[in-house]
C-alpha cells in the first residue's frame, strides 16, 4: 500500500494540517505535511473517525418495511414485544446489520461495539451471524461484540451456558441487564459475570436500567466486583439513570470511584429519563460516551447511526451551547467511547490509526450543529466513502 497524504485540513483548534499515512497508521500530521500527489481536503474539519461504543446490530430492522414502535409500561413488555417482531422477520440478522453499517460507515464511523442476544429460544444464532458480519466487514470496521442476556441470565435456564459458549466462540465482553430488576438476584448475575470475565480475559459491560438508591447500590456493587477481580479499565455501565438521581455528595462518591477503578460509562442521552450527569462525571475523571442503542428496531424506528447526531442530541440534552461543551459532546463520540471499548491506537498523531473523517465545517461546533451529511471517510488511510 503507497503512502497517502492529505492536505488542506483544519483541526479543532482551527489550524491547517495535513496528515501523511502509510501502512494504515498516520506517520505525520501538521501544518508543513504535503505531498505533490496529496488529496486535497478542502478546508475541511478533521476528526478521528467516530466510535459507536453501544449498539445492537443484531436486532435492527434497518431496510425492512416499516415497524413502529409500541409503548408499554414495562421492559419486560418491551422484550416481549421484541420477540415477536423478530421471530416474525424473516430476513438474516447479518443482512439486517450489513446495511446499517454501510449507513453507519457513511457518516464517519470505524469502530462498533455491538451488544448480541444470546437466549434459549434463539441460541447462538445471533452471535454465530455477527461473527460472519465481522469477518466480512473487516477491512472497513472493527466490531466488537458483547453477550447480551436480554431475557434473563439467571432467570432463564440455559442462559448461562450460552454466555460461556458466546465467549468461547469470540466474544469479547461478558454482558448483564438489571442483575436486580431483571433477574431478581444482584449478586448472583454479578459473580457470573464478573467469574465468566476472569476465567476467559473478556471484558464486562451490563445494561443498568434500576434507578434510583436500588441502581445505585448496583453500581457500587459493580465497582465491588471490578475492584476484587482485578478488571479495573475492562468494565462499562450503560445507561445508569440512577446516577441522575441520587444526591450531589452520594454522585461525587461513586463518580470518585468509578475513575479510580477504569468504569466507564455509556449514555444514550434519552429525554424521557434522567441520565448521568455528563460534565460533572467526565470533571471527577469518568471517561463517559454516547451510544445509540437501538437503530430503528422493535423498540423504536428513531435513530439513523450518524454518531455526529447522538453526539448533538447529548449537547441538546444537557442544554450545552459554548465550544468547550461541544468539544466535551463530540468527545463522548470519538476519544471518550474509543477509551470506554479499549480500542487501541486511536486519535490523530504519528503511529495511530489512520481512521478519520472530514467534514464541511467550520470548528467542532459548526459541524455538531449542523451535521453536514457530505463526509470524506478515511479507513487505514484508504478513502471508503465521501
Amino acid at each position: 500500500m503507497a503512502p497517502t497524504t492529505f492536505t488542506d485540513l483544519r483541526d479543532l483548534g482551527g489550524q491547517a494540517i495535513g496528515i501523511r499515512c502509510d501502512q494504515g497508521r498516520i506517520v505525520a500530521i501538521g501544518p508543513d505535511v504535503t505531498a505533490p500527489d496529496a488529496i486535497p481536503g478542502e478546508g475541511r474539519l478533521v476528526l478521528p473517525a467516530f466510535v459507536e461504543p453501544h449498539v445492537h446490530l443484531d436486532k435492527t430492522l434497518w431496510g425492512e418495511p416499516w415497524q413502529p414502535g409500541r409503548r408499554a409500561a414495562r421492559l419486560r413488555d418491551y422484550i416481549e414485544n421484541e420477540r415477536r417482531v423478530l421471530s416474525a422477520c424473516t430476513t438474516p440478522p447479518e443482512l439486517r446489520a450489513g446495511r446499517l453499517l454501510e449507513q453507519m460507515l457513511r457518516f464517519g464511523t470505524t469502530a462498533v461495539r455491538s451488544h448480541i442476544d444470546v437466549a434459549p429460544d434463539i441460541g447462538l444464532t445471533h452471535v454465530e451471524a455477527m461473527l460472519r458480519l465481522r469477518e466480512a466487514w473487516s477491512d472497513r470496521v472493527d466490531l466488537q461484540f458483547v453477550a447480551f442476556p436480554q431475557q434473563g441470565l439467571l432467570s432463564r435456564p440455559g442462559t448461562a451456558d450460552l454466555m460461556r459458549k458466546a465467549i468461547a466462540l469470540g466474544v469479547e465482553t461478558v454482558g448483564g441487564l438489571d442483575p436486580a430488576g431483571i433477574d431478581g438476584d444482584p449478586e448472583g448475575q454479578l459473580r457470573f459475570v464478573f467469574d465468566l470475565a476472569t476465567q476467559t480475559g473478556a471484558g464486562v459491560d451490563i445494561h443498568l436500567h434500576d434507578k434510583g438508591d436500588l441502581g445505585a447500590w448496583q453500581v457500587e456493587r459493580i465497582a465491588d466486583h471490578t475492584q476484587a477481580t482485578g478488571l479495573t479499565g475492562k468494565v462499562m455501565i450503560s445507561h445508569a439513570y440512577c446516577l441522575g438521581q441520587i444526591p450531589a455528595a452520594r454522585l461525587e462518591r461513586i463518580g470518585r470511584r468509578l475513575a479510580d477503578l477504569g468504569i466507564s460509562l455509556m449514555t444514550s442521552a434519552p429525554a424521557d429519563v434522567a441520565v448521568p450527569p455528563v460534565e460533572e462525571l467526565t470533571t471527577m475523571g469518568v471517561t463517559v460516551c454516547c451510544g445509540s442503542d437501538g437503530i430503528r428496531d422493535a423498540w423504536s424506528p428513531l435513530g439513523n447511526g450518524d454518531m455526529l447526531e447522538r453526539a448533538f442530541l447529548t449537547a441538546f440534552r444537557f442544554d450545552w451551547n459554548t465550544d468547550e461543551d461541544f468539544r466535551r459532546a463530540l468527545g463522548c463520540a470519538t476519544t471518550q467511547a474509543a477509551r470506554a471499548i479499549g480500542l487501541a491506537d486511536y486519535g490523530l498523531y504519528p503511529g495511530s490509526r489512520a481512521d478519520f473523517v472530514m467534514i464541511d465545517a467550520m470548528n467542532g461546533g459548526d459541524a455538531l450543529c449542523r451535521r453536514p451529511a457530505a463526509r470524506r471517510v478515511v479507513r487505514r488511510g484508504v478513502v471508503v466513502a465521501g
